[in-house]
């Protein structure tokens, strides 16, 4: 019986790797290294990987020619074995442990060294400035130089996370917004966390950095072949970890500009669309999508949440309760108050920072009416802006 369950539970292994269920990569070394600190760390890596094999070997041949040839058959006794006595054993004692030692800070040590310097030289010559915020679970881009600003989402359907529907080709590796960049361009990249740690990770690019909230940390790329490269949070944060991540978009100084200029243009329009009156309807439609992107991952598509942490939307007080007060200022811990400013100590966050006007009066509009609340009202993108 005992050996039908193991054959049972091969055989299901065997099935589930053979089907297209498994969609993980196998390679026999790194990817494809695009940047200096990724070509350098895979010729590190290699370099290391040799040294260790021929130790290894050499050690194993070392042992396999003592074994066979100290064995009792032929009238050997055991040693008893002390610390080395004679000149001789000194030796064969000191002149491997030199040769380790040399192995260790010359032949690995120095090239490990010139590694770690060119990691942290994130100022010299920089090009240009990218800052990266990691949240739960999403992550936020800033270009200061330029003035772009913009948060990247998963866009993975539900259905395949929930096995309704196939996986696609890149299952939780594709976002909304993507970070376009230049190549041949050096970018000084300054990672920081609004919660808890996160780390911004894009295996091609050979930097992977720490995003830890109160603290600015950095890293770089040059990215020296244009194309789509892909990487995730690579730090357990909680519920949604596997739900960050990072799409970056290599392209050409000219395409660069393009984008630039197509990313401007889109924040003047919800720059404007702040000032506009808004219909119910249109403030429905856009806090549905809002919804889906910022709070389905903790509040669930039902409204329901995940109790305690993640509390219910549905029939909540919060939600059903005043937002603005006789003067049309915010309730302290009201509902449009809690989506814009947060709640410290807990995993709501605030989203004055990261959304638009437009959007969190859209996001509130449909919380509002939607998962059997029915409040009737609605907040207008004018007065988000000026509860700033």
């Amino acid at each position: 019986m005992a050996y039908k369950k193991l054959f049972a539970s091969w055989a299901g292994f065997a099935a589930i790797f053979s089907s297209g269920l498994a969609h993980a990569e196998y390679a026999w070394n790194f990817p494809e290294p695009v940047t200096p600190l990724a070509l350098d760390t895979l010729h590190v890596h290699n370099e290391f990987m040799l040294i260790s094999i021929a130790i290894f070997l050499v050690v194993l041949a070392i042992m396999i020619y003592s074994i066979f040839t100290h064995r009792k058959s032929k009238g050997h006794q055991p040693a008893n074995f002390t610390g080395p006595s004679t000149k001789s054993q000194v030796l064969w004692t000191l002149v491997p442990f030199a040769m380790l030692l040399f192995i260790d800070f010359v032949v690995m040590g120095i090239p490990a060294y010139h590694s770690v310097v060119m990691m942290e030289d994130t100022k010299t010559d920089a090009d240009m400035v990218l800052k990266v915020t990691g949240s739960q679970w999403k992550w936020q881009y800033e270009y200061p130089a330029e003035g772009i600003k913009f948060v990247s989402t998963l866009t993975t359907p539900e259905a395949q996370i929930y096995n309704k529907e196939a996986k696609g080709e890149h299952y939780l590796l594709d976002v909304d917004n993507h970070v376009v960049l230049p190549v041949n361009k050096k970018v000084r990249i300054l990672l920081t966390s609004t919660d808890v740690i996160h780390t911004w990770w894009v295996p091609q690019f050979g930097a992977k950095r720490d995003a830890i909230p109160g603290f600015m940390r950095e890293t770089w790329a040059r990215i020296e072949k244009p194309g789509i490269y892909r990487g995730q949070c690579a730090e357990l944060c909680g519920k949604g970890h596997g739900f960050m991540p990072i799409v970056v978009e290599a392209v050409s100084e000219a395409d660069y500009k393009v984008w630039v200029a197509q990313q401007k243009a889109k924040q003047e329009s919800a720059a404007a669309s702040a000032e506009k009156q808004w219909s119910k309807d249109d403030l429905m439609k856009q806090g549905a999508e809002v919804y889906a992107k910022q709070c389905v991952v903790c509040h669930q598509a039902n409204g329901q949440g995940l109790p305690p942490t993640f509390p219910a939307l549905a029939g909540s007080k919060l939600i059903n309760g005043p937002m603005l007060d006789a003067g049309g200022r915010l309730v302290k811990d009201g509902h449009l108050d809690r989506v814009m400013n947060g709640k410290p100590g807990t995993a709501m966050q605030a989203f004055k920072n990261t959304l638009s006007d437009a959007e969190i009066a859209a996001v509130v509009t449909f919380e509002r009416n939607s998962f059997g609340n029915k409040m009737g009202d609605m907040v207008q993108p004018a007065q988000a802006k000026a509860l700033r």
